[in-house]
């Protein structure tokens, strides 16, 4: 049996965690992803947090697997007409490039349209495209702080805690899975594509939305409660022989 994406092709433009999340889960829901690089180097994650010498990183190979693989140099005149040839025959283009990289390169939305009216163009940035940050580039240390979600970790008598596992760039990658989706499914309506758009800083922003929620409507700035979920409950963790659990005490 078909998978759910079977027969829809996605040009994976993306680097690091964020883009790269999302295509891989689209790919295991089938869709046909082909991974595309530039010929020296690619993808930093390749070296990246590496973890044997000459080889790629498994960081890279844990956000790659089940994409195949081609290498295109856009700033060459035979690269571009390659790279029309492949957008005329795809469904999708995820890319997370500085902002305005693509469209200096001739290859923005508009431009993209033309070759395939049905192509839908999806663009993380970490503070979208548009408003007073778009021309910045963001990381993941930068989104949590502007986002607002190590305002709510940490302990209350320390500064505002990194929260370690880059869950705010796997929460991006997945908006924006979510996002194409609802694209795919609204061109059986129009027969069209369309532009998507994912912020990372705006991801950030929901993170610590339940959290932090009570706290806005009663102070100007949140409370950081360390393991206390709310002001009546905190879940602790507690050694349960060799291992450590996390355990609901409504009584802290």
């Amino acid at each position: 049996m078909d998978k759910a994406l079977s027969g829809i092709r996605i040009i994976d433009m993306t680097h690091n965690q964020a883009g790269p999340a999302c295509t891989q889960i689209l790919g295991f829901l089938g869709a046909d992803v082909i991974k595309l690089e530039e010929p020296k180097g690619g993808d930093i994650a390749r070296v990246n947090m590496r973890d044997q010498k000459n080889s790629d990183s498994l960081f890279f190979l844990i956000l790659n697997a089940n994409k195949r693989s081609l290498t295109l140099n856009l700033k060459t005149d035979v690269g571009k007409d390659l790279f029309r040839k492949v957008i005329a025959q795809s469904d999708v283009l995820v890319e997370n490039f500085g902002p305005g990289a693509l469209d200096r390169l001739g290859f923005g939305y508009a431009a993209l349209a033309k070759i395939n009216p049905r192509l839908i163009y999806a663009t993380i940035k970490g503070f979208g495209t548009y408003g007073p940050y778009s021309g910045f580039k963001s990381f993941e240390p930068i989104a949590q702080a502007m986002g607002g979600a190590m305002s709510v970790t940490g302990f209350p008598e320390n500064p505002p805690t990194y929260v370690y596992p880059a869950i705010g760039d796997s929460g991006t990658g997945m908006h924006m899975a979510i996002g194409i989706l609802a694209a795919l499914q609204q061109r059986h309506a129009t027969g069209r594509g369309q532009q998507v758009e994912v912020s990372a800083s705006a991801v950030r922003c929901r993170a610590p939305a339940i959290s932090s929620g009570a706290t806005y409507l009663a102070r100007p700035t949140p409370v950081r409660r360390a393991v206390r979920m709310t002001t009546s409950s905190s879940t602790r963790s507690r050694r349960c022989g060799r291992r450590w659990r996390r355990c609901w005490d409504s009584r802290s």
